[in-house]
């Protein structure tokens, strides 16, 4: 029970760092998209690396090379329908370069304008907007979900891992809680409500941990719980590869990106050595 308690503090932890990013939007004028595109370079190092060192290595192990390799597909094509299904990429890539791009300002009511060809001009921009925040939203709240179950059964494994993915989660849910609340604020010009949609899009990780809790827990023993842990890999991949390296490539043109990702390589295997 006490591994269960911290597990479900961890992805609680995960959850809140999108709060840190939505402070950061409604606070800071022009958050850095070099330092944006790093940090989402570093996370998918290190999940990348625990995906491939200790998530299906520790799956195929127990359960052979065919069943865990196939657990591993399975997790990504689970992730592939939830993608599919609920796309939010271009919306955050545009709720990014909003931020930066408008140095904090937004102006959502430019449909007052005086001339007839402002208002429908400013109306536009603005209904963008709110389908942008809606998007989002809903966008990042259920690809939090298996985050949090991942996070939840790589601690139950081992506390290390689940430490290591719930520090590589946290720093790329940072600017996903910018994301989310970019948009909010820029309908509303309100700093409360912008923060509070971006808090509630990060509590469906700890609400994914606490759900596989309830309903997967009674029936884990090592077979499931590795076969689990194929599927985790699948899904940290396919987030990796599919949303946290393009974003990370289109926040700055230069190396950051590649310089993130291979230091959190280093320093996932560096910690793993001396641990």
């Amino acid at each position: 029970m006490e591994n269960v308690v911290l597990a479900l503090l961890l992805t609680l932890l995960a959850g809140l760092s999108t709060s840190i990013g939505s402070l950061i939007a409604v606070f800071m004028k022009r958050p850095n998209p070099k330092t944006l595109s790093y940090i989402m370079g570093f996370s998918a190092g290190v999940m990348i690396f625990i995906s491939f060192v200790e998530l299906l290595q520790d799956s195929i192990n127990v359960l052979g090379f065919f069943v865990g390799t196939l657990m591993f597909f399975i997790g990504m094509i689970i992730m592939f329908i939830v993608d599919v299904l609920v796309s939010h990429e271009y919306e955050f890539e545009d709720s990014i370069e909003l931020l930066i791009n408008n140095s904090g300002e937004c102006k959502p009511h430019l449909h007052h304008g005086h001339r007839h060809g402002h208002h429908k001009h400013g109306q536009k921009k603005n209904d963008k907007l709110v389908k942008t925040s809606i998007f989002i939203f809903f966008g990042v709240f259920i690809h939090n979900f298996p985050e949090g179950m991942a996070t939840f059964i790589g601690t139950l494994t081992e506390l290390q891992l689940g430490i290591a993915l719930t520090i590589a989660i946290a720093l790329h849910n940072v600017p996903e809680g910018i994301a989310v609340a970019v948009p909010i604020y820029a309908c509303t010009l309100n700093k409360k409500k912008a923060f509070k949609w971006s808090f509630i899009s990060g509590m469906s990780e700890p609400l994914g941990a606490l759900l596989t809790w309830l309903i997967l827990f009674p029936f884990i023993n090592d077979f499931v719980l590795n076969a689990m842990l194929g599927a985790v890999a699948g899904i940290m991949v396919y987030i990796s590869l599919d949303e946290l390296l393009p974003i990370s490539r289109a926040l700055a043109k230069e190396h950051y990106s590649i310089i993130g990702f291979v230091t959190g390589m280093f320093v996932m295997a560096l910690s793993l050595a001396i641990l």
